[in-house]
């Protein structure tokens, strides 16, 4: 992957995510091979880490300002991660993209592999979790609620841990479809525009949320055009209802897409209540 101008200064390895051959597909061609841009943080104790999800309505990936923006942040509180370019519908697949349940695997994968790698990176395997921002909130949502389960069998190491993440931030997520606020571009690009009504069902993410759910931070602008805040409303109260540890923050203005929100009054909050909610959870280093 070619460099960027919003890359941080810590260094970074890019890594294929299905290293022997993705499950399905043998195509090569740009979009059909899903990457970790695995950031490092040096440490003398193992860290936690996270994967991150940028957004793009599964037609692009925000690669910048919800990704390598982010992989600077994390690292400032001795996190380290792994920006993942998910397969989505915008590239790949000789044109035609790639719809659910591509985007899941990928996302799933990225889970176990820092986590079967863990020794090697430094991590503490049960500190791993998931940020998601827009369309790749609501992917993080997905991989909280649906899980690839540990097979302790398994020839492919990877594949002998669970990819449940242990904590999750969904910022400006999708989370339903088929409601009336749903965002119905990335719908469209998961699943399609004639999908099956229990397809749909099971990838509203609020009605997926069981006790099995990781601890959850949200956050949301009640101004958001694009993904009302109802999305983030109805995770919320689908996590109150099965006993999940969530915090939940909504602030009046702010477009969608806010990334840090360094510019915008109020929603600016959002970074620096993440950063304690998550030195609550044990995941950040507190701050000096």
């Amino acid at each position: 992957m070619s460099a960027c101008s919003a890359q941080p200064s810590v260094p970074s390895t890019t890594a294929k995510l299905w290293q022997d051959g993705i499950p399905g597909s043998d195509l090569v061609a740009d979009g059909d091979v899903p990457e970790l841009i695995i950031h490092q943080v040096t440490a003398d104790e193992p860290t936690a880490g996270v994967v991150i999800l940028p957004g793009g309505g599964y037609g692009h990936h925000a690669i910048d300002h919800e990704g390598y923006a982010f992989a600077e942040w994390f690292a400032s509180m001795g996190i380290s991660s792994a920006i993942c370019t998910y397969r989505m519908r915008g590239k790949g697949n000789e044109g035609k993209g790639y719809g659910h349940p591509a985007p899941m695997m990928d996302a799933q994968r990225a889970i176990q592999t820092l986590r079967s790698r863990a020794e090697e990176l430094n991590l503490d395997p049960n500190r791993i979790g998931v940020i998601g921002f827009s369309a790749g909130g609501h992917l993080a949502s997905t991989v909280s609620t649906h899980f690839a389960e540990a097979d302790s069998e398994a020839s492919d190491l990877v594949a002998r841990v669970s990819s449940r993440p242990d904590f999750c931030i969904l910022c400006y997520p999708v989370i339903a479809l088929g409601k009336p606020f749903t965002h119905r571009g990335s719908q469209i690009n998961l699943v399609g525009k004639d999908a099956d009504a229990d397809l749909i069902e099971s990838l509203s993410n609020e009605t997926q949320v069981s006790e099995q759910t990781p601890p959850t931070f949200l956050f949301h602008t009640a101004a958001d055009k694009a993904v009302p805040v109802q999305n983030s409303l109805a995770y919320y109260e689908a996590c109150i209802e099965h006993g999940v540890d969530v915090e939940m923050h909504l602030f009046p203005e702010g477009r969608h897409g806010l990334g840090l929100a360094a510019s915008t009054p109020g929603a600016s909050q959002w970074p620096g209540l993440c950063r304690q909610w998550l030195t609550r959870q044990s995941m950040a280093v507190p701050k000096k």
